[in-house]
């Protein structure tokens, strides 16, 4: 297990969450050309059949439909505005890291700009690694945009290297995944780094967390 330094994942902002993320915000917290890479790296690690949008918006960042989409994110509202989603479900990670679902739900599950903000990252992707088919794909990609208050000390003190052996050291800490591939993607605009890794063997539940 990664030793993480005290205070890493401490925030600036230690407010409650469903406060701070009440208000709809219908906008892009990525540029276009940015956006445009995230888009072309779920195509490319391939998001298809059952998918999972874990700490969803009001947009997927998906090029083509899947077969079903579930978003989870904090905003009812935001979630509602979805229109590729096909169940929503708000849920508050960091108040509790437990995923509503069975397991060997899905088939992809990504996560896009927001693993920043967790608390107990480790814990959730063992939780996405428990409702992951074998063989399934889990895929994050981020930038150097976010609410500065809001995201963990260790994030902001990294650069964009250094945030790519974060997630990978998440998923590595979470058991159930393979070797994390972590690569920094083409865009003229905002960067974008992403992470990806394939289910393995079913892991234990993280002390802490329950399934639903």
């Amino acid at each position: 297990m990664t030793d993480y330094p005290p205070g890493f994942f401490d925030r600036a902002d230690t407010g409650d969450d469903a406060r701070f993320y009440g208000p709809p915000r219908l906008v892009q917290h990525i540029d276009d050309e940015a956006i445009a890479a995230v888009g072309a790296y779920y195509d490319e690690v391939g998001v298809t059949g059952d998918v999972l949008d874990l700490m969803s918006s009001w947009v997927s960042h998906l090029r083509t439909r899947p077969r079903h989409l579930t978003v989870l994110g904090m905003n009812a509202a935001e979630l509602e505005a979805n229109p590729m989603a096909d169940a929503r479900v708000v849920r508050d990670l960091n108040a509790d890291p437990a995923l509503p679902f069975d397991d060997a739900a899905f088939d992809t599950v990504i996560c896009t700009v927001s693993v920043d903000y967790l608390v107990a990252p480790v814990a959730v992707c063992a939780e996405v690694a428990r409702v992951l088919r074998p063989g399934g794909t889990f895929a994050l990609t981020f930038s150097n945009r976010c609410f500065p208050t809001k995201a963990v000390r260790g994030w902001l003190a990294a650069d964009d290297e250094g945030r790519a052996g974060i997630v990978a050291s998440y998923l590595r800490d979470a058991g159930g995944f393979g070797e994390p591939v972590a690569q920094r993607r083409p865009s003229r605009g905002d960067p974008v780094i992403a992470v990806h890794a394939h289910r393995t063997e079913r892991p234990a539940v993280p002390r802490g967390a329950r399934s639903a």
